[in-house]
């Protein structure tokens, strides 16, 4: 039972095999996405914490119920992450609410790949140019405020997004080049130099 703490040194399909052994490891999976998935689950529908925590708690059972079905052909965390972009839009329309738009929580390093990927300026890093850019992105349609924040907010891959959005992955490609195009359109509206 030691082993079970040492969950960091071991790779999703070590610990998914480990879990459908003995269900105990089934914490290191939750240790390992919990924070990741409810950050996810709070910038697509704008919730409080205290939703996302409750959509968090049934996208877990999900996982938990589902382990012996997950098809080995994709990664794991895409296959988690679909479970929860569903679960969260499940919430919502049993709710009847309406989502309030992305939760854009521009960090550094998200920054920094947004920025690599757009070309823009080195010295574009003041507070009023990440505010610039959380408002452009609000305006974009839902589909490419999404890909664009699971490919810079998430790090996730064409791939990766592909499966969790169930699009294929030209569609992707092509809604994540318009999106950039269509976000460097708002910012040189701004006035924001690329």
């Amino acid at each position: 039972m030691a082993d079970i703490f040492n969950c960091d040194q071991k790779t999703d399909e070590e610990l998914i095999e480990l879990t459908l052994k003995n269900q105990d490891y089934f914490v290191c999976i939750m240790q390992r996405y919990q924070a990741r998935l409810l950050k996810y689950i709070q910038r697509i529908s704008n919730i409080s914490w205290q939703e996302g925590e409750d959509i968090l708690q049934e996208v877990f059972i999900k996982i938990y119920r589902n382990l012996n079905d997950f098809d080995h052909q994709y990664k794991f965390s895409a296959w988690i992450y679909r479970i929860a972009r569903n679960e969260t839009i499940s919430n919502f329309r049993k709710s009847h609410a309406k989502t309030k738009g992305l939760l854009l929580d521009i960090d550094d390093e998200i920054f920094e790949r947004l920025a690599a990927d757009l070309d823009i300026e080195k010295n574009f890093r003041d507070k009023e140019s990440c505010e610039a850019i959380k408002n452009v992105l609000k305006k974009l349609n839902k589909k490419y405020q999404e890909v664009i924040m699971l490919r810079f907010f998430e790090d996730r891959n064409y791939q990766e997004i592909s499966y969790i959005l169930k699009k294929p992955a030209g569609t992707i490609a092509t809604w994540l080049n318009r999106a950039k195009k269509k976000l460097r359109t708002e910012l040189n509206k701004e006035n924001i130099n690329l």
